[in-house]
């Protein structure tokens, strides 16, 4: 379900945390469907309980899942993303595509990866 990739400089909290959220936002995870216990993740991804804590800590603040005490975490309703963070992603897209144009990447190439062609944008 997750992927973690140990050479990537952003922690791995990080990449639980976004890894959980996209399968949300894909509805792979259903409103309401229980989350694996942090034990559970912690053991399947053989990483420390408190890191996998810690994601379901700001995912719930996020509004992306919730706790039950005694029953553990669900998943919530997909939360509405406020304008000002998508005007953030949307500033960070900017700068990665400059960048991407520094580096000889075409138009043409970005148009045919943001549809589907020769990559995993959906």
């Amino acid at each position: 379900m997750i992927h973690l990739d140990y050479r990537d400089s952003k922690p791995i909290y990080e990449q639980v945390k976004e890894g959980y959220r996209k399968l949300i936002l894909q509805g792979v995870l259903q409103k309401d469907e229980k989350m694996p216990s942090v034990r559970e993740t912690a053991t399947s991804l053989t990483i420390n309980p408190n890191t996998i804590q810690r994601a379901y800590r700001e995912l719930e603040q996020e509004g992306f899942i919730y706790s039950v005490p005694g029953k553990g975490s669900f998943v919530s309703d997909k939360p509405d993303i406020s304008p000002h963070k998508k005007e953030e992603m949307l500033i960070s897209f900017d700068h990665f595509v400059e960048e991407l144009f520094l580096m000889g990447i075409t138009r043409e190439e970005l148009i045919k990866r943001l549809q589907g062609e020769g990559g995993n944008v959906s």
